[in-house]
């Protein structure tokens, strides 16, 4: 800083009536790095208008557009133990806790809500992201239950939306027991006969992937979503070979029959909506 910045330039701006330009007023596609109106992003539901990139989006935009007219009902959610094992990293576990929900203004990694789509009772139980990477611990198994019951109880289909880098470390053992748990979890919807559907988007990876997300009558993806179990890095290091263009990316899977469809965005609210009118179709009595 020197005199030029400190006092000409203010004085300048001020004879001349200039304002500051709002630093959130563009935003830059981490795929293409093209710059785009932040209302205009936020209209096209954060995918980017020059190469169809769909960035991660919060719970509270997915909730959103996923409902009918964007309207829904969120539910309170089990109370879990705050920090079973007192874990401490750089920083204690329940610090990283009080500074995620501060940020995110989530409780945890899920959210669950019900509402309508495409004019059907449904159940949407979306994983954030935001919160701590989406790693999946204690609250979020409880939350996944909660959603299954829920689903049972309005005999309604349950939709996931995953977003997650896997268990939650600082919860250990704790968290690795949410795998059977949100396993089970699918069963109750399913043997109550209703439709299990899930949504992978970007990225879902680890012991989300290896549990309850593959468990999905259908299973759709957003596109370019990265999903696996591992990292790739990781992978070619383990089998010492280059893996292919596009490896665990949406569109791969789909190509090798890991996923059913693959949705773009702004289709996704009629897909579901049309999914869940043939899935849910009654059998027509018999004939008196």
């Amino acid at each position: 800083m020197n005199w030029l910045t400190e006092y000409v330039r203010p004085k300048i701006r001020t004879l001349l009536g200039r304002q500051e330009v709002p630093q959130n007023l563009w935003v830059q596609c981490t795929a293409c790095e093209q710059m785009t109106f932040h209302a205009e992003f936020d209209k096209n539901q954060r995918v980017c208008g020059q190469c169809g990139h769909h960035a991660r989006a919060p719970v509270g935009l997915r909730l959103t557009w996923t409902f009918d007219d964007g309207k829904s009902t969120r539910i309170e959610l089990p109370k879990v133990p705050a920090d079973p094992l007192r874990f401490r990293d750089s920083k204690r576990y329940t610090d990283r806790l009080k500074d995620a929900r501060e940020k995110s203004g989530l409780d945890d990694a899920i959210v669950v809500a019900h509402g309508e789509i495409g004019g059907h009772k449904a159940v949407v139980a979306v994983m954030a992201f935001e919160f701590i990477g989406g790693s999946m611990g204690a609250a979020v198994g409880e939350g996944i239950v909660a959603a299954a019951k829920l689903a049972v109880l309005q005999d309604a289909p349950l939709i996931v939306f995953t977003a997650s880098g896997g268990a939650r470390m600082q919860e250990g053992a704790v968290s690795l027991m949410q795998m059977p748990r949100t396993v089970i979890a699918t069963r109750l919807v399913k043997e109550a006969g209703l439709p299990f559907i899930t949504v992978l988007t970007d990225p879902t990876t680890g012991g989300v992937t290896a549990s309850f997300t593959m468990l999905g009558d259908i299973q759709i993806a957003e596109p370019g979503a990265e999903i696996g179990f591992a990292g790739a890095r990781v992978i070619e290091q383990t089998v010492r070979e280059k893996l292919p263009e596009g490896f665990q990316r949406s569109e791969y899977l789909l190509e090798h029959g890991i996923l059913d469809m693959v949705v773009k965005r702004a289709e996704m609210n009629a897909t579901l909506g049309r999914l869940i009118s043939l899935l849910r179709v009654k059998e027509l009595a018999p004939a008196a």
